[in-house]
């Protein structure tokens, strides 16, 4: 079945064949049409049924391409693979529209670089799960080389020195691209690690949280020697106050005084232990 397509001059050009199913043409014959939709595409004014036509069969024609560039990031796709294939399909409409065919080269040819380099692109850009710098992505890839190359050669795992030796990289920056490599995954809090006498357990369960009572020991600590320092009666005062937790009518009988004078005392003495331990501002 074939469709006619005009040039600008309205007069009748080769026809194109007119596909049921574009995607179910075989490798073959997809190859040699995908030669001729491209030479007709180049001769077609943009924005015309015929050449979305021409454009829309040779983004199906081609998905095959696409499906086996990005069969080479299987092991590398947390997502959906066909996520993947559809990324890779910006990559072939990219390679589509840049292609010259006056240049004789193989579509196939052409278009690999662009749909690999889409994929790449993604998994650089949304698969980390922390903000990465740029190099330290980059540097982290040719760790990845250099560790396989090196324990292939030595029948052991590199040292940093020697990795920093194959990559000609300083060896703070290897370490960096290490500690790179932990931010591409991580794992959830609630995921599960084993069983325990109270069913399962999960990572959570064992991350340690703040402790409130730490800042009150190093606030002990800091204040013991300052109370040391006070007479008698000043810390008297302070034991009555906040260790029997005395009011100040009570403290006034005990130490003979009216209940403002223990009020005023209490505020001078804590304004003075409070500018001893907090900094000038």
């Amino acid at each position: 079945m074939t469709t006619s397509v005009t040039t600008d001059t309205g007069t009748d050009a080769t026809t194109l064949p007119e596909l049921d199913d574009p995607a179910q043409v075989a490798p073959g014959d997809a190859r040699q049409l995908t030669r001729l939709f491209l030479q007709r595409l180049a001769e077609l004014e943009e924005g015309t049924a015929e050449y979305q036509y021409a454009r829309n069969t040779l983004i199906e024609m081609n998905l095959s391409l696409v499906r086996f560039a990005a069969g080479r990031f299987r092991g590398r796709a947390k997502d959906d693979m066909e996520d993947i294939v559809q990324v890779g399909v910006i990559g072939l409409i990219k390679a589509i529209d840049r292609f010259e065919v006056s240049r004789e080269v193989e579509f196939t040819t052409f278009a690999i670089p662009y749909i690999v380099g889409e994929i790449k692109r993604f998994f650089r850009d949304t698969t980390w799960a922390v903000h990465v710098p740029r190099r330290l992505q980059e540097a982290r890839v040719h760790l990845a080389r250099a560790t396989e190359e090196l324990t292939g050669r030595l029948g052991r795992t590199p040292t940093v020195r020697e990795l920093a030796q194959l990559m000609s990289l300083p060896e703070d920056e290897v370490v960096e691209a290490m500690l790179a490599s932990n931010g591409h995954t991580c794992a959830s809090l609630d995921a599960a690690i084993g069983q325990s006498e109270d069913g399962e357990s999960a990572l959570a369960d064992f991350v340690g949280s703040e402790d409130a009572a730490f800042d009150l020991v190093e606030d002990l600590h800091a204040l013991a020697p300052r109370i040391t320092e006070l007479d008698e009666r000043e810390r008297l005062l302070l034991h009555l106050r906040f260790v029997e937790e005395r009011t100040q009518a009570e403290i006034g009988e005990r130490l003979g005084v009216s209940q403002m004078h223990v009020s005023r005392l209490l505020s001078r003495l804590l304004a003075r232990l409070r500018a001893d331990l907090l900094p000038a501002p």
